[in-house]
């Protein structure tokens, strides 16, 4: 099910990175006293009482002219552009500044939910500097401390009300979807319409051709399929980026909805930091995922090339070992074929289910060929393990004491589960508790 986008803008220096923190748990955002120190949107996922919600941080709206302002001010307009509900941020100790009227005005023209938060009101004494902010025209303001987190929970209070429903279209239980993230000009779209068989969707060399995400069902030897294009990230007529630090959130959306997911990356091109960032976004929803490298024919290659490629995106993507790496082009097809078992392999493991017997009997041998090592005299002892989901799937080990499970020793645990079972292209997550 996608999940609402709230973003948060105002003005530089105001607290927004604060009050993102905040909201995150985490600090995510640089937080620093100079104005404009937040230059790119940053996006996270949080949540308040019942509801899910990805958040966009954005740099400080400012019409001036010192460097990069205009930059920043594009940023802040394309996060307003993508979100469901915005949260209006200004700062109550500097009263009503012409800036925050030209951002006031900004807001006027999107026709979506505006939340007016007034930032750095510490203790009720300070509410009465709240009232010059009516004149925003944006309703009753809400008094919050990011320092000290006062306000919050009534701002999101006020700010959940206005999420939309975002109810799924239901495929059935046995339809595989997958979503193609990636950079801007990559080859998604290319990919679907090879897939398809046709120019269903739109595909040039301009990146960020596509604007939304398009649901394309498909079928091919009695399995069902849906193709969730997430290619777009610009506008037609407005230029969204200067640089490939796109907006992710139809990407969010999309591997929020998707089963499996494709990693695309631009063979041409090679590898790139954003490359990994994106496909981060991907393991940490926990789906199943697929490395793919596209343009494949444009690649100048001899007999030892995909190996040294294969070993050149192990060590890029060292959080997706688990990962299988495909090399494709849409442009003449090639590979395209070996996608769809690739998807079924993995979508079939991203679903198993392991009998508690057999994995307890993994576990005791991983044991025994290995013990915990011990910690100031103590032992962790394992009694117990048992998995309590899919999708991705989810392991509960029960020991003497949680705090002695060391992460390498989980992950020795980990791996030798991923050799007992087939878990390629899936993630799979251990719990630590203590048996009652």
């Amino acid at each position: 099910m996608p999940k609402p986008v709230l973003a948060i803008v105002g003005r530089p220096n105001v607290g927004k990175s604060t009050i993102f923190n905040r909201i995150v748990g985490e600090r995510v955002s640089i937080v620093e006293d100079i104005p404009g120190v937040t230059r790119d949107r940053i996006y996270s996922s949080a949540d308040w009482l019942t509801h899910e919600f990805n958040i966009i941080d954005t740099g400080g709206i400012d019409m001036g002219d010192e460097p990069f302002l205009e930059q920043i001010r594009q940023q802040a307009e394309i996060a307003i552009d993508e979100a469901d509900v915005i949260i209006f941020m200004t700062n109550g100790r500097e009263g009503v500044t012409t800036a925050d009227e030209q951002v006031a005005r900004i807001l006027y023209k999107t026709k979506k939910p505006v939340v007016l938060a007034v930032n750095k009101i510490d203790n009720p004494d300070m509410r009465e500097m709240m009232y010059d902010f009516y004149s925003l025209g944006f309703g009753d303001p809400f008094p919050i401390s990011g320092s000290h987190g006062l306000g919050l929970g009534d701002l999101l209070d006020e700010a959940a009300k206005h999420f939309p429903d975002t109810e799924d279209i239901d495929y059935g239980e046995g339809v595989i979807k997958f979503s193609l993230i990636g950079r801007p000009n990559v080859g998604k779209s290319s990919l679907v319409n090879a897939f398809l068989g046709d120019e269903r969707v739109i595909v040039s060399d301009v990146a960020g051709t596509t604007r939304d995400a398009i649901d394309s069902p498909y079928t091919f030897e009695d399995q069902e399929y849906v193709i969730i294009d997430t290619a777009g990230m610009r506008k037609k007529g407005k230029v969204y980026e200067s640089t490939e630090k796109y907006s992710v959130l139809r990407a969010l959306r999309g591997i929020e909805r998707s089963d499996v997911v494709l990693v695309i990356i631009n063979g041409e091109e090679g590898i790139q930091e954003q490359d990994k960032k994106i496909a981060g976004y991907a393991h940490q929803a926990g789906k199943g995922v697929i490395l793919v490298m596209n343009k494949w024919d444009a690649v100048i290659k001899d007999e030892k090339t995909m190996n040294e490629k294969t070993k050149e995106i192990r060590e890029n993507f060292q959080f997706l070992d688990y990962a299988p790496i495909l090399f494709t082009s849409a442009t003449t097809g090639k590979r395209v074929h070996n996608l769809l078992p690739v998807i079924n392999r993995v979508f079939d493991n991203h679903a198993m289910r392991i009998q508690s017997s057999i994995l307890n009997e993994v576990i005791s041998d991983a044991v025994a060929r290995n013990p915990a090592p011990t910690d100031k005299g103590r032992r962790l002892r394992i009694y117990y393990a048992t998995q309590v989901a899919i999708k991705p799937p989810t392991f509960v080990v029960f020991v003497n004491e949680p705090e002695l499970m060391h992460f390498s020793y989980e992950r020795f645990l980990e791996n030798r589960i991923r050799d007992t079972f087939e878990f390629e292209g899936t993630p799979i997550r251990i719990i630590t508790r203590a048996r009652d």
